[in-house]
């Protein structure tokens, strides 16, 4: 039997394990492990938790929304984020929301992404046959009309 595979092995476990390797999925089996992210953009360690993971996406997400493009079927959690940032826009009238639903509307273009709120894949899918700007202005009008889907209290760890 070579060795050389057999140390490659154990070093990239013990990699991973220390945290040096860095993910870009949740674990197999973890009830949102169909999101996946772009390491390029997210420096996820291999040692976190799942929900250590999704709140340092969503803190990147907060800090730098346009971020949420790399990120396919976000969580309820991720997409709450986004929302959030997109309701102190509409609220503070800073900025242009309209790009950030655009983002939320790519989103939902699979539907293994999972509904955020009630009702939210419905007002994204009812015009699906229109433009992408007259999508997102839809959309805003909708998520303006449910300011209480903005004050979800996320449990903390």
């Amino acid at each position: 039997m070579p060795l050389l595979p057999t140390i490659l092995d154990a070093l990239a476990h013990v990699s991973r394990v220390c945290g040096f390797d860095t993910v870009d999925s949740f674990p197999p089996g973890h009830l949102y492990a169909r999101t996946r992210w772009n390491r390029a953009y997210f420096d996820i360690a291999s040692d976190l938790k799942p929900e250590q993971i999704e709140r340092a996406l969503c803190d990147s997400i907060a800090n730098t929304p346009a971020i949420f493009a790399h990120i396919s079927h976000p969580t309820p959690r991720m997409q709450r984020a986004l929302l959030a940032v997109i309701h102190t826009r509409m609220r503070r009238s800073c900025g242009d929301p309209a790009d950030l639903a655009a983002l939320l509307i790519e989103a939902y273009r699979s539907p293994h992404t999972p509904e955020a709120i009630p009702g939210l894949r419905a007002a994204i899918e009812q015009d699906a046959h229109e433009a992408t700007p007259e999508r997102a202005r839809r959309l805003l009008g909708f998520l303006a009309a449910m300011p209480s889907a903005f004050d979800v209290i996320e449990a903390g760890a």
